[in-house]
């Protein structure tokens, strides 16, 4: 069995003597528990007095004796029942001593008192004058009987040795864990206690009663829990259990914080609840709390009232020993709530010694202690009180919340430290352990008194401080913060964001300005008088010994200054940021310490893999998961609902429209609009006013609308005014406030049937004159007030001709004089403002030992109070009603809300954490501010907000003042090691703010340098440079800085793939802003190269698609370093980069891989960018050592080292050219099977013929040239590149030709094309052609097709396209190329297409068009060339030509003929005369005569091809060229022709149809010719408009186009082979009209003037006579009649020799034919 004691200070009579033993039914007591005590009350004077006292003394002393008093404990409890009611101090003293014993012996189990169960109710405590009245009811148990003797014994004069053995039984009754006492016994023995404690003046009895008080609450909260352990597998009844004597221990209480549960809907019947509450004296039995609050109480009796709330008269359910607990356990915690409620007057507050200040003082401590220990009976689902009426359950909760919610309401507002403190404590209670039970509570008790008092400026330092006590522990909890949030912030039915404004209020307090920096010490000394560890489980002495007298406290606290609130505020900013990071990332600290912080390669991982270890998440019921995206979206809601009230806050119309297009306001119906306006909260009053008051039809219905949303049924008519005011305010235009009351009228009189007013036009006028009497009575402008009498006047005849009631009109006066109507909001911003002492003495005087602040403060205090009640009473309504599912409480449990937690507070966080950061020098402060930034970034690093981070990382970065090292403080040494933590902790999310880091560590070891005396470059010049102090510098030199500074480097391996190219960009841009500002020093900042060259040994080990991207950065960044300006950067650079490519060439590179050329790419940028010839050597040096060191394992480096050959041999210093060549010879020797193996075989042929290019050292063009050469050999005897003598062995899934022989092909005709030295050009075009003939005929056809059209042809494009000539700087270059190079490339192409026609002659086509190309080309050198090399062709591979080919050619010539006729010769336009006075520009390509340029003729196929009339002198010229040009080019074809067609060999091969073809193009030339020759009008225009300086003709192209056609066409028609028999028919129609004209044309001329046509016609008439003699006969026959007269005509003219014998063997012939001449 348990004993109890009271504490040792409580016992003065000595310890109890109690003995170990149980006494059982029938057996019998000690007489050492009984004896001594009857016996005293046997021999006093009492007991011989009274009868009664006497036989009861003498019949229980006989029951003893006889060891029978177990068997009747009431006779044995009498006589010390009547021994009390005596109130002789001694026998009360020892009848209670005795009971005590009893009580602990658990002697007064009566067996003979009925089950409880059974009972209609706990019977009444017996006492005098109550035995009549309830003499129908059963005697009273014997518990009941003992509790009321017990408690009988105290009164106000009681006796202290009395009164402390009246505790000493009470509490021995109250623990005994098998004497039971419920209900209104249990209530009158704490509320005896409580009275001991308040009317005693010993000391040691109040120190007891407090101690026995405590301990009695804590075991009627402990037996609740004790008992559901056995109830949970066997419930019984309350009789059985209450006569048990099972002993259980005390159930542990459970964590404050428990899981969130949905609230049951609430049913509240109007039983009476209301408990008559212990009160300060035993007269005052008179309930208490007069408030409406409090639900309607039946003063009949405690017992009745208990009765009510434990049974329904039909019995329904049986109450469990549970039940019952919970029971007394509710009825002690109302009583304690309502003791709590009491106000005090203005002394008590003063003294706190008071009675009302300690029972205020000591039933706030009972309910913390309550609330501290047992919370779980609060916040069980299982605790449940059974409804006396319905018998349906109720939690324990929703009958306790409205007590303890308004206990907070009275107190939590108290101007007194010592209540307010433990109010603050009651509410965080509260809010750590019941905010899933009190959603709504808490945000009013918030809204409307914690978070107010921390802004009020009437507030004392101590209540802010206390609150942001409690804020602290608050924002220390990370699930309590994060629940805040997610159940205010993201609830749009909540009225504010309680975390977004708590954050707001902490970073105000927190950054308050502040004064000098002399009271630092004290502000980071001084303790805040509840932040102390306090155990609230045992309140504080509250005897009157122990508190102090009146005017004892000061109320702003004793050292407490704003310093220690900023402090707070600091801290309290520092614990939201731990937590979020806590709940965020599931790491409940940061780590400082950097040993432990090594950031591990998957850090990166996925948020949904988080771990979670050191935050347990609360639960969430079923119905309310915590889906982040639905609060995410509920949020964004709000907010654009407090967006839309904003915007109607500023312009009404606007708002509306914009709550309408978000969807708040469901249409722009009026009926929706104020619907809206009548319901949202936060809308401004006065805007409402102005909208609705506005004359337009919509907003007009809008307001009706609106008023009839506003109930004024069965009201006042000043009432209803007032109501209707409240709505809005009334505008101060007379015609809106015309409209309102026209509408307020009306709907006046709708709701009120029983008014005086006849119709709505008087409530009208009455309600606008009302308005006008509270302007006037209470506008202080107005000097001359209304009367009463005035009013009366004024409103005479209004009601439909008659007046209203006088005392209406008078009551209506009064009431506005007295009470002036005003919005809500006004009175409570009046509250507000503290009032100021009027002017001069006599406002001096008046102000004299007022507390203003204080009074300001009372006043507000009682306005939030009022408020806060007014809305509980409204909550209380709505939960009654069963509307909670507003009130469904959220859990958190996803880190996901840290995100927009962080999103909403960060402006505010960063001002809060920097201000101190700048203002202040204590270390302690500092510590917590960085503390605040590196858990700052870290969230903000984890959820990548990339504003945010940029934000505070720079904000961090700004307070090292590394670039102001003059003002250096030791604070900016902490914010430098706090920089380099986060680097070293967040490096994986950095990204972007890398640099600012980066730059810091820059600037650190700049700081170390100049500290060290070493002469640092500055670009900054002319600033004096201020040095840190001693102890700084030593300092920027320690292990932690030091350490940390190398481990942002050593530990980049540990980086992400993408964290690395991060971390190394903004590496690269810190270098090169270190090596800008050196300038050209000598000695150039380096740091940050030598750091990037680290990290790239330290991340060698990395994969190689992140070093690809990591060399995209670095490679370009080397690109730039090494070409500075600076020679030592780039001497260092190129050491750097030499460095590196050894430890990469270390590495195998596997084949396709090209990361070897990518990182070697800089050496060959620096060659081509940096002029300075030491870089450009130290580069071929570096590749030297390279070669030398790492041969083996070159692979695709091979490529950029032929790159960096190539651009040194454009290099125009000598020493490096030489170098490289020699290197690159060097090379082709010892390593072509390498190179060639790693598929870098092209790259060294276009390096060698890079060096062929060299124009400047021919000596090296030359030996390059022979060594290009030279490969040829070499390469086709190479098994690697699979070629043989015989022919190509494909080895891999590319061409072998096109991988080693094109490239070799392509250097000889880029040597051509682009070589300067003509020298070197020969001997590319020998070796290209000779190459060819060599080895061509083991190229397959593809390959030749390959070679025709990527490289031979390719030479001459020039003649076609003028962009080709481009590459010429000079037209001398041009002009030297063509007449050397091109021509002779030409001529060797038709010696290789004769080598190899066979083969080529599938490109002929190509060949053709080429020389058509070349032919047709305003240069007639060029032309002819073309033609010779054309006829070249033709002869030399005449019998290899197929009758296709035949025609090809055939048709190249009529090509040819056309293009070249030069029609233009017959535009009238031409012979138009133009101004020629004023000199025109001359073209300049009519410059040089002598130049070769390449210039293609324009076909003129169109013979109608006109000019334009207005064509200037200039373009005549020009077209007057091309003429010419193409006259001079019909000659050269009409000589070619002539001349192929000569060669016996030719006429024998080309088919007679296509020689006919080339017949019709002579033909048309002679025809041209002709007519022009003929047209002598046409020939003189052109002569006198300058196209030649004699007159034009076309003799030439006549003659020698018509002796051809003679020739030929004679030849054919004798030719004797049977296809050229076949074609007779044609060639003599063409051949006689030909030869016909021809003579008749030749008779005509004139020997004196045309003796030069004469000379040019003679061969050809000639030819034609002999030709004609050859006819047979039967054709000579026939053609006789028309030759013979030209004949006879001929033979008149002076003819030379040639025709004279044609003539003369003619004539033979005619004498022949007609038999004049017989045949011989």
């Amino acid at each position: 069995m348990s004993t109890y004691s009271l504490p040792s200070a409580s016992s003065p009579i000595g310890t109890l003597h109690r003995r170990s033993l149980t006494i059982p039914r029938g057996n019998p007591v000690s007489s050492v528990l009984i004896t001594s005590a009857l016996e005293t009350i046997a021999a006093s004077r009492e007991a011989k007095k009274s009868t009664p006292l006497r036989e009861t003394t003498q019949r229980a002393i006989e029951l003893v004796r006889a060891d029978r008093a177990g068997d009747s404990p009431r006779e044995i409890f009498e006589p010390l029942r009547l021994a009390c009611e005596t109130r002789t101090e001694k026998l009360m003293i020892a009848s209670l001593d005795c009971i005590t014993k009893l009580i602990s012996h658990s002697f007064f189990v009566d067996d003979s008192s009925p089950h409880l169960a059974s009972l209609p109710s706990p019977p009444p405590s017996p006492g005098p004058g109550r035995r009549d009245s309830h003499s129908s009811l059963p005697e009273p148990s014997l518990v009941d009987l003992v509790a009321h003797t017990i408690t009988s014994c105290h009164t106000e004069t009681s006796a202290d040795a009395v009164s402390l053995q009246v505790v000493r039984a009470l509490l021995a009754l109250v623990l005994s864990s098998t004497i039971l006492v419920h209900q209104s016994s249990l209530l009158k023995a704490v509320r005896t206690v409580y009275n001991v404690f308040l009317m005693s003046n010993d000391a040691v009895n109040q120190t007891v009663a407090q101690g026995s008080l405590t301990q009695m609450v804590n075991h009627v909260f402990t037996r609740c829990k004790t008992v559901e352990a056995f109830e949970s597998t066997d419930r019984e009844s309350v009789g059985d259990s209450g006569t048990s004597s099972r002993r259980g221990s005390v159930a542990p209480s459970t964590p404050d914080s428990v899981p969130a549960t949905s609230l049951p809907v609430e049913d509240h019947t109007s039983e009476g609840l209301a408990e008559e509450a212990p009160t300060v004296s035993v007269q005052d039995n008179e309930p208490t709390s007069k408030d409406p609050e409090t639900p309607p109480t039946h003063l009949d009796s405690p017992e009745h009232e208990e009765s009510q709330i434990m049974n329904g008269t039909g019995n329904h359910r049986s109450l469990t020993t549970k039940d019952l607990f919970l029971k007394d356990a509710f009825l002690v915690f109302r009583a304690m709530c309502k003791l709590t409620m009491k106000p005090l007057n203005a002394e008590s507050e003063r003294d706190l010694k008071s009675h009302g200040m300690r029972s205020k003082l000591l039933s706030l401590h009972i309910v913390l202690i309550i609330l501290s220990s047992h919370m779980d009976i609060f916040a069980s689902p299982t605790s449940m009180i059974y409804s006396s009426t319905s018998h349906e359950a109720t939690s324990f909760i929703q009958m306790a919340n409205q007590y303890l919610c308004l206990c907070l309401s009275r107190n939590a507002v108290s101007p007194v430290p010592q209540v307010f403190e433990i109010s603050v404590e009651i509410f965080w209670r509260a809010l750590s352990g019941l905010r899933a039970k009190l959603k709504k509570e808490i945000e009013v008790l918030f809204h409307e008194i914690f978070l107010p008092i921390l802004e009020m400026k009437t507030s004392t330092l101590k209540q802010k401080s206390a609150i942001l006590s409690m804020i602290s522990r608050l924002c220390q909890d990370p699930q309590a913060l994060v629940d805040i949030y997610i159940n205010y912030d993201c609830d749009s039915e909540a009225a504010d964001n309680i975390y977004e404004h708590l954050v707001n209020v902490i970073t105000k307090l927190s950054s308050m300005s502040q004064p000098s920096q002399k009271n630092t010490e004290t502000a980071s000394n001084v303790q805040s008088p509840t932040t102390k560890p306090q155990n609230v489980n045992l309140a504080p002495s509250l005897s009157t010994s122990a508190l102090g007298g009146p005017n004892t406290q000061d109320p702003t606290g004793p050292g407490l200054s704003e310093a220690h609130l900023r402090r707070q505020g600091l801290e309290c900013l520092a614990a939201v940021l731990r937590s979020l990071v806590a709940w965020g990332t599931g790491k409940s600290t940061v780590q400082d310490d950097l040993s432990q912080s090594a950031i591990t390669p998957d850090a990166s991982a996925s948020h949904d893999r988080l771990p979670l270890p050191d935050i347990a998440r609360g639960s969430t019921p079923d119905n309310a998961t915590d889906d982040p995206s639905r609060f995410e979206s509920a949020k964004q809601k709000k907010t654009t609902l407090m967006e839309g009230i904003k915007r109607f806050n500023e312009k009404p119309k606007k708002g509306v429209q914009f709550l309408v297009d978000a969807g708040f306001i469901p249409t722009s119906a009026p009926h929706d609009v104020a619907k809206f306006l009548h319901d949202a909260d936060g809308l401004s009053k006065a805007m409402i006013g102005e909208y609705l008051g506005e004359g337009d039809e919509v907003n007009i219905a809008t307001m009706h609308a609106f008023v009839d949303m506003i109930d004024l049924r069965n009201t006042r008519f000043v009432d209803a005014l007032r109501m209707f005011l409240q709505a809005f305010r009334l505008p101060g235009e007379a015609q809106k406030i015309d409209r309102y009351m026209l509408k307020f009228a009306e709907r006046y009189i709708e709701g009120n049937t029983q008014t005086p007013f006849a119709n709505a036009d008087a409530a009208y006028v009455l309600s606008y004159s009302t308005i006008m009497l509270n302007t006037d009575a209470h506008n202080p402008q107005v000097k001359n007030r209304m009367t009463k009498n005035d009013f009366m006047k004024n409103n005479r005849g209004i009601n439909d001709g008659a007046n209203l009631p006088e005392e209406l009109l008078s009551d209506i006066f009064d009431d506005i004089v007295n009470n002036e109507i005003r919005m809500k909001d006004e009175v409570d911003a009046a509250l507000g403002q503290v009032p100021s002492a009027g002017p001069g003495i006599a406002g001096a005087l008046v102000t004299v030992g007022r507390d203003l602040q204080r009074e300001a403060y009372m006043l507000q205090s009682n306005g939030m109070t009022n408020k806060t009640e007014a809305l509980f009473k409204t909550l209380m309504r709505s939960q009654r009603k069963g509307s909670r599912m507003s009130d469904q409480f959220y859990s958190a449990s996803h880190f996901v809300h840290v995100r927009p937690m962080f999103e909403v507070a960060w402006i505010p966080v960063l001002a809060g954490i920097s201000g101190p950061l700048q203002q202040t020098d204590d270390m302690e402060v500092v510590e917590l501010c960085l503390d605040g930034f590196k858990n700052a970034i870290r969230i903000v690093c984890f959820f990548d907000l990339e504003l945010e981070r940029n934000a505070f990382v720079t904000t961090l970065a700004k307070f090292t003042f590394l670039n102001n090292l003059g003002e250096m403080k030791a604070k900016n040494m902490e914010a430098i090691k706090a920089l380099l933590d986060v680097a070293v902790t967040e490096g994986n999310n950095l990204k972007g703010s890398w640099h600012e880091v980066l730059s810091c560590v820059s600037q650190l070891e700049h700081m170390q340098l100049i500290s060290s005396g070493i002469d640092v470059p500055d670009s900054r010049k002319g600033r004096m440079r201020k040095l840190p102090n001693e102890e700084l510098a030593n300092e920027s030199r320690s292990t932690h800085i030091t350490v940390a500074a190398d481990m942002v480097f050593s530990l980049s391996h540990y980086l992400s793939g993408t964290a690395i190219v991060d971390f190394v960009q903004a590496l690269c841009d810190v270098s090169w802003e270190e090596i800008q500002s050196s300038g050209l020093s000598q000695h150039p900042r380096l740091f940050s190269l030598q750091k990037l060259v680290e990290i790239s040994y330290y991340n060698m080990g990395r994969i190689r698609l992140e070093w690809s991207n990591l060399w995209d950065i670095l490679g370009e960044h080397f690109n730039q370093v090494c070409c500075h300006s600076n020679p030592h950067v780039g001497f260092f650079a190129l050491d750097s980069l030499r460095q590196l490519a050894m430890r990469f060439l270390e590495k195998e590179e596997l084949p396709h891989f090209k990361f070897q050329k990518d990182f070697l790419r800089p050496f060959e940028y620096t060659m081509t960018h940096n002029a300075n010839p030491e870089i450009r050597d130290m580069v071929l040096q570096c590749l030297q050592q390279m070669i030398q060191a790492r041969v083996q394992n070159m692979r695709s480096g091979w490529r950029t080292m032929f790159g960096v050959f190539s651009a040194a041999s454009k290099v125009l210093t000598e020493r490096i050219t030489s170098s490289a060549f020699e290197i690159v010879t060097r090379l082709n020797k010892e390593h072509f099977a390498a190179v060639v193996r790693y598929g870098a075989f092209a790259d060294l042929t276009v390096c060698i013929t890079d060096f062929c290019k060299v124009s400047k050292y021919q000596k090296i063009s030359l030996l390059a040239i022979a060594m290009l050469r030279g490969v040829i050999p070499v390469m086709l005897n190479t098994p690697e590149c699979g070629l043989t003598a015989s022919g190509p062995q494909n080895s891999g899934s590319e061409d072998p030709m096109i991988r080693y022989w094109f490239p070799v092909l392509f250097g000889f005709y880029d040597i051509i094309m682009n070589g300067e030295d003509l020298e070197v050009r020969r001997l590319a075009l020998d070796s290209l052609f000779n190459t060819l003939k060599k080895h061509g005929s083991s190229f397959p056809v593809d390959f030749w097709d390959t070679v025709c059209q990527e490289l031979l042809f390719p030479i001459f494009a020039v003649l076609r396209s003028s962009q080709d000539v481009s590459r010429f700087s000079t037209q001398e270059d041009m002009s030297v190329w063509l007449s050397t190079t091109m021509i002779q490339a030409l001529r060797d192409l038709i010696d290789l297409y004769t080598f190899y026609f066979e083969i080529l002659e599938r490109f002929l086509d190509g060949l053709l068009d080429l020389l058509c190309v070349c032919i047709c080309q305003e240069n007639d050198t060029l032309a002819r060339i073309g033609t010779s090399c054309l006829q070249q062709l033709l002869e030399n591979n005449v019998k290899k030509l197929s009758v296709a080919r035949w025609e090809r050619v055939a048709t190249t010539f009529v090509k040819l003929f056309r293009t070249t006729t030069p029609h233009q010769l017959f535009d009238e336009n031409l012979r138009v005369e133009i101004d020629s006075s004023t000199p025109e520009p001359q073209d300049a390509n009519e410059g040089d005569g002598q130049a070769i340029i390449p210039a293609p003729l324009s076909p003129s196929n169109n013979e109608n091809h006109k000019s334009s009339p207005k064509t200037t002198l200039n373009d005549r010229r020009r077209i007057f060229k091309q003429i010419i040009v193409k006259c001079v080019l019909q000659l050269l074809l009409i000589e070619t022709t002539n001349d192929l067609l000569r060669n016996d060999e030719v006429y024998r091969t080309i088919p007679p149809e296509h020689l006919l073809r080339l017949m019709g193009v002579l033909d048309h030339s002679y025809q041209f010719a002709r007519m022009f020759n003929e047209d002598k009008e046409l020939r003189t225009g052109l002569w006198k408009v300058g196209f030649m300086k004699h007159l034009p003709n076309l003799l030439k192209q006549e003659s020698s186009s018509a002796a051809t056609l003679v020739h030929i066409l004679l030849r054919m028609y004798y030719d004797v082979r049977p296809e050229h028999q076949i074609a007779r028919p044609q060639v003599a129609e063409r051949l006689l009209p030909l030869g016909l004209g021809v003579l008749q044309d030749y008779t005509k001329l004139k020997a004196d003037t045309q003796a030069k046509n004469i000379a040019a016609w003679t061969p050809v008439v000639a030819e034609i006579l002999h030709g004609f003699c050859k006819f047979d006969d039967k054709a000579f026959a026939r053609y006789l009649p028309a030759i013979y007269p030209l004949a006879t005509e001929l033979l008149a003219r002076d003819s030379s020799q040639d025709i004279r014998d044609g003539l003369r063997e003619y004539f033979v012939r005619v004498g022949y034919a007609q038999g004049i001449i017989e045949p011989s």
